[in-house]
Formats: C-alpha cells, sequence, structure tokens
C-alpha cells in the first residue's frame, strides 16, 4: 500500500497517519506493556497461574495470584481486573504490587483465558467483580481489605464494581476510564473507528485487512457489513451497533444517582488532555459529587493521551514537549495513593485538593475544590463571516457548505499525527478565527456552544476541531467535538432534522484542557462534516445510519450555517 492507491489529493500513508490520531486511545493494554522487564526474577514470587474464582453465575474466572516469598503475615490486596491477556506477562501486574509488599491479583473478564464464548463485554463486570472481591477477602493471604487500580477497560470495571461495593474494598483508582456507550464504542453517537478492531482482537479473529476501511468507504457499503467485509460476524459489534443510542442497555452498566450517593470510599481519577476516554472518566468524577457532595475523590489531568494518563507519559506528546513538572508517573501516583489509604502512608504530594490540572505552557499544576472554581470567566464568540466574533451579528447571515457523499475523491480529513503543525488542512470545511488576542489568559475546562443551521437532509455528524494559531503562524490542536445532530438535545433519544428548516444543535460534551494562551494568539475553530474513511459516514437519509449505503446518499448535502451560531470557551485571567 506504499504508494500505490491515493484517495483524493491525499496518499494512502499520510491518511494513515491521520488515522493514529483517531486511534490513540486504542493503546490501552497492548503487547509492549505486556513485553516490560519485570520488576524482579520470577524467583523472588510465589505465582499461581489459572487459578479459579467461582461466581454466583456458575461461570468461573480465571486469575493469577503473586506474593512475595518473603511475605508470610496477610497482606491488603490489589486486583487488576482486565479484558485483555497477552500471556504470562500479564504477571507484571502482580508482581508490581507484590513489590509494594501487596498481594497482586490478576482477574480476567468471564470468558477470557476459558471460553469466549461466555464473553459480553461490560454486562458482568458488577456482579463478577463483587464476588471476586468476596472471594479474596476470605482467603488466607489477604488481611480483607482490596484496593483496584488500572486503565480504560479496566478503569470502567471499577465504576462497575461500585455499583454494589463489597465491605472488603477500600478504595478504586480508575485511570482514563471509559464510559459504555458515552466515549466508548461510541462518542456523542458516533461510532468510533476502533470499535470493530477491537472487538475482533479480543475474539482473537485474524487480524483485520488493512484495506477494509478503504474498501469501505470506496465501495458505499453499509457499516454494519464492515465485519462480513472483513469475512467473519463479530457479534459484539453487531450488537453495539443495534444501540446507537445511550440507552438503558449503556446505562446500567455504571452507577445509577443512587449508587453514586453511596460511593463513600476514596477514589482517584487520572486523565489527559488527549486521551480518547476523558469524557466518561470525568463524567464519572462530576456525577459522582453531583450526587454525593461529601465524596472522597480526586482528579489529576494533564498533557497526556491515553497511554500517558494510565503509566509513565511521554515527555514529548506528538510533536510538543511537555512542561517538566508534567512529567508524574501515573502508575507511581496510583500505587503511592494505594499506599497512603490501604497502610497509612502520606497522601501523594500532587493532590493538593480535588481538581489538579496541569496549565499547558506554565510548568504550573493548579489545584481547585470544584470544576466551577477553575474559571473566573467565559469568552463567547459567534460564527459570524469566517470570524469568531465576540458581538452577536447585527445582520443575520450564514456560511454555505456541501458535502457530496457520492464523490468519494473528496474527503474531510481532522485529524494530524502531531499537536504543532505548520498549516491547517482546511479540507471541505469551515475556518472561523479571532482576531489576535491582547492579552494573555488560560483555557480551563471544556468548550461548549450551539449552532444553528439548516440542511435538506435529516442528519450529519458533525465536526468542530478547536486550535490555538501562534504568533509564529503555527497551530497547537488542543480539542475536538464530534457528534451526531440528531441526538444533540438528547443522547438517549433519536430526533430527526427537518429539512431545509432551522434547527439547534447544542453541545456540551467535549474534553477538558488547560493551556496558556499567548499574547498575539488567535483561536481557531475548523468546522465539518464527517465524510472520509475512518468514520461511519451519516448520508442524512434518516435511517439508521450503520444500514445506510451510498444509494442513500442522494444529492449533496447543502448546509447552512447561521452566524448566531456560537462556542463559550471558558477561561481564567
Amino acid at each position: 500500500m506504499e504508494n500505490t492507491k491515493e484517495m483524493g489529493s491525499q496518499t494512502i500513508p499520510k491518511i494513515m497517519k491521520q488515522l493514529f490520531f483517531s486511534l490513540f486511545f486504542l493503546v490501552t493494554v497492548s503487547a509492549t506493556l505486556f513485553a516490560q522487564q519485570s520488576p524482579a526474577s520470577d524467583s523472588a514470587y510465589l505465582i499461581q497461574d489459572s487459578v479459579f474464582i467461582p461466581t454466583r453465575s456458575g461461570i468461573g474466572i480465571s486469575a493469577t495470584i503473586v506474593r512475595k516469598k518473603t511475605n508470610i503475615s496477610p497482606l491488603p490486596a490489589i486486583l487488576f481486573y482486565t479484558t485483555y491477556h497477552q500471556g504470562t506477562g500479564d504477571n507484571i501486574f502482580g508482581k508490581r504490587s507484590a513489590d509494594r509488599d501487596f498481594v497482586g491479583i490478576v482477574a480476567y473478564a468471564r470468558g477470557i483465558r476459558t471460553d469466549l464464548g461466555n464473553y459480553f463485554p461490560f454486562e458482568h463486570e458488577g456482579t463478577d467483580i463483587y464476588d471476586i472481591i468476596d472471594w479474596i477477602s476470605k482467603q488466607g493471604w489477604c488481611d480483607g481489605s482490596v484496593g483496584m487500580f488500572g486503565g480504560s477497560y479496566t478503569g470502567y470495571a471499577q465504576w462497575a464494581a461500585v455499583k454494589n461495593i463489597h465491605p472488603a474494598l477500600k478504595t478504586i483508582v480508575p485511570q482514563v476510564a471509559v464510559m459504555p456507550g458515552y466515549d466508548f464504542p461510541m462518542e456523542n453517537n458516533v461510532p468510533l473507528s476502533h470499535m470493530l478492531g477491537w472487538s475482533n482482537d479480543i475474539y482473537k479473529n485474524k487480524p483485520l485487512p488493512r484495506e477494509l476501511v478503504f474498501d469501505y468507504f470506496n465501495n458505499g457499503t453499509a457499516y454494519n457489513k464492515m465485519d462480513s467485509l472483513a469475512g467473519k460476524t463479530n457479534p459484539i459489534f453487531q450488537k453495539w451497533l443495534n444501540h446507537p443510542a445511550y440507552d438503558n442497555y449503556w446505562q446500567s452498566m455504571v452507577p445509577t444517582p443512587v449508587e453514586f450517593e453511596r460511593i463513600n470510599i476514596p477514589v482517584l481519577t487520572t486523565t489527559g488532555y488527549y486521551d480518547g476516554s476523558q469524557i466518561g472518566a470525568i463524567r464519572y468524577f462530576k456525577q459522582h459529587y453531583q450526587y454525593n457532595s461529601n465524596a472522597n475523590h480526586y482528579l489529576v489531568i494533564g498533557p497526556y493521551d491515553h497511554w500517558g494518563g494510565q503509566r509513565k507519559p511521554a515527555k514529548n506528546l506528538m510533536g510538543y514537549e511537555i512542561d517538566s513538572v508534567a512529567n508524574v508517573n501515573m502508575m507511581e501516583l496510583a500505587y503511592q495513593w494505594l499506599e497512603y489509604v490501604l497502610k497509612g502512608k502520606s497522601k501523594p504530594q500532587l493532590l493538593q485538593d480535588k481538581v489538579n490540572y496541569q496549565v499547558m505552557g506554565t510548568n504550573q499544576w493548579k489545584h481547585s475544590s470544584s470544576f466551577e472554581s477553575i474559571n473566573n470567566d467565559t469568552l463567547r464568540f459567534f460564527l459570524d463571516k469566517k470570524s469568531l466574533s465576540f458581538s452577536k451579528p447585527k445582520k443575520d447571515g450564514f456560511e454555505s457548505q456541501t458535502v457530496d457523499f457520492r464523490d468519494r475523491e473528496n474527503q474531510n480529513a481532522y485529524y494530524t499525527p502531531e499537536i504543532i503543525f505548520d498549516s491547517l488542512d482546511q479540507s471541505n470545511g469551515l475556518v472561523f478565527t479571532t482576531a489576535p488576542f491582547e492579552y494573555e489568559f488560560s483555557i480551563n475546562g471544556s468548550f461548549t456552544g450551539n449552532l444553528f443551521a439548516s440542511i435538506n437532509k435529516k442528519d450529519m455528524d458533525v465536526s468542530l476541531a478547536l486550535y490555538e494559531l501562534l504568533p509564529d503562524g503555527k497551530y497547537f490542536f488542543m480539542t475536538r467535538y464530534v457528534g451526531r445532530a440528531s441526538y444533540a438535545k438528547d443522547n438517549a433519544k433519536r430526533q430527526l432534522l427537518k429539512p431545509n428548516k432551522r434547527e439547534s444543535i447544542p453541545f456540551d460534551n467535549t474534553r477538558f484542557v488547560s493551556k496558556k494562551i499567548n499574547k498575539g494568539s488567535r483561536l481557531v475553530i475548523l468546522l465539518n462534516i464527517n465524510k472520509h474513511p475512518f468514520e461511519i459516514i451519516n448520508y442524512g437519509s434518516g435511517k439508521p445510519v450503520s444500514d445506510e449505503t451510498i444509494k442513500d446518499a442522494g444529492e449533496p448535502l447543502q448546509i447552512k450555517w447561521y452566524n448566531d451560531s456560537f462556542i463559550n470557551i471558558p477561561i481564567w485571567k
């Protein structure tokens, strides 16, 4: 595929680089992690592999238990619950806990390492983990206290575990935790590009062909036929596509308001500005405090991707040299927290308040008692005449955009493999820019807004990316919103747009970012519609989007973006 095929003006290799940005949070628990050198040789540990833990369902859980040979008295246990299995290298999680004088347990989701016919992601963690903790707490090597830590799916599993907290569970450290149906396998009701690849790998099917996404795009195949294009129907993929709304299927997997109210154990959440699971991680934090004002819950967030938010961050993150104070090992922080709660050691120094965030470009951490107190102003900009204007337009107007879904030579590209770059690829999108700022300030939080538009179809998937245009002409990518217009007002209920009628498309589910904005910089918004191989194509027919094919494209999508559309930027100045 090196140089043999082109998509529009972009070669395949360039597009594959862009795909990396879309998939940066797919690096959940990878083979690289499992290949790391163990803390010590196996001779230092007592390792029990393939231990069978019974559950009330009658389906047993496979686990590995690791203890240091020198530890003969009962100890607190650390449970690392995972849906991935890479082999004996998984023992490293148990060994790391044993090295800190805990008992380390690695337990696998039902079906993993046993019978994949019993595997149903996200659906049984609440009851299974309760039974796992109950079994652990009754073993002679456990002192009756259990803690949990880990990221991504493992982070989610901890929130499932506290829906009904076992008395032995004393703390959780959910890192970069996904929220099923909310930020994975879809975000704002738009399926993520790797939802098929993720479940395909879990089933240990043959690797997906590299050409698969291009075959889907070029042929105009229905998205729900992607697994068939790969040669094998995938039941997880199909089940997820059958729940495009954030419905009861998804909502039942995470704590309810009443269950959040009952969570009184200490919690530490870690995530990053460039973590694909940040939206879910922060929503857990906010809902915990919303329903339990006395929650003992700390948040740490900085310039990290999905990997850095749970392990050791990259000093150079996609071309951006992070501030030196941001170089915090999140795994080490997790163990410091576990020792604080389970062994009475000092609380980690970084945790000076409930919300702890690193302001990019200042080499400083800031600390706040809540999200509400991290800002002292909000900037509102109207999308008017290709500008981001402070003043609401006195005269009604609009910008026009046309998207021809039948034309596969023209695709809208949003991604870049770097955070800082020389020029902005506008593609078929609309760019809106502020005037240069005459003062410096910090953006602290998630940008929100309301788009007003009329279209000649019934739906569309909207992308809105936010950049800082630096005084030297370079662009600094901060964050992006992607969402389905028909779910903008209620992510649990689809409300199709009425063709050629002015509609309101509110949005507030975007990623948190904190960065100093320099004097002389500008803010830039790139507004566009999804049309490229790496995400589902919403043709706007009103049918279930995963059923649509290129035959549903019809006439080109015609959009009028009205100039009273606005975005809100939370700042500190």
